[in-house]
């Protein structure tokens, strides 16, 4: 464990701020102005350290709290404590970071999901939805995957951004993971055409499920 204290490292994150960062970083909604390669620097030096960790998420603060989703320790945290976690991750970075690197990573990933899975609060359900996913890929035993590609139907169009990506992240997976429901799920994908226009560097894969799906079964069929 590092010897890092609260005020040292919020005194090194005041270092890796940058205001045009900022300012281009806030029109996506987050509120911090760090370089994120130097921020995962930053943590590699301080190493795992979850009492730091919980104080840095204490601040409320984004730098803060990016710097605290890379030191804390994931199974270290209670299903409540991750359920009061999320549905403080307005941010989009802070959210991504904590679903990514902490909820997937907790031994009681399964257990909120289905705790968050009909939630009211779409940053929640969210959550719920890319824990499925997760699952969809690597472990479907027992999933009613049927059963998921009727709510996406049912939903997908009209859902706030945030949940509308991790719904249809889930629609690409299954399609590309489970080739018995892959006509279902293309033919979804083309009927809805949610994500269809969103702008994609060349060499990325599209959000787009239908081309998602395309481009990764090619890749994965050789």
């Amino acid at each position: 464990m590092s010897e890092t204290t609260v005020a040292e490292a919020l005194a090194e994150l005041a270092t890796l701020e940058d205001p045009k960062m900022r300012a281009a970083n806030e029109k996506r909604g987050d509120d911090h102005g760090m370089n994120l390669s130097r921020l995962r620097t930053l943590a590699k030096r301080i190493k795992t350290d979850h009492p730091l960790a919980t104080e840095l998420w204490a601040t409320g603060e984004t730098g803060p709290r990016l710097l605290a989703l890379l030191v804390c320790t994931p199974k270290r945290f209670t299903a409540d404590e991750l359920d009061a976690m999320l549905r403080e991750t307005r941010p989009p970075k802070v959210n991504d970071w904590f679903v990514n690197y902490v909820a997937k990573k907790s031994p009681l990933a399964e257990e909120l999901r289905l705790r968050w899975f009909d939630d009211a609060d779409p940053t929640v359900a969210a959550a719920a939805w890319s824990l499925t996913t997760v699952r969809v890929a690597k472990d479907p035993e027992g999933l009613d995957l049927d059963h998921l590609l009727d709510l996406i139907e049912r939903d997908l169009k009209d859902a706030p951004r945030r949940l509308q990506w991790s719904m249809n992240e889930t629609l690409a997976n299954i399609g590309i993971f489970h080739p018995g429901l892959r006509a279902r799920a293309l033919e979804i994908g083309e009927r809805l055409q949610v994500l269809a226009d969103y702008p994609t560097a060349p060499g990325c894969t599209s959000p787009f499920a239908p081309a998602w799906i395309g481009e990764i079964v090619r890749r994965r069929e050789g």
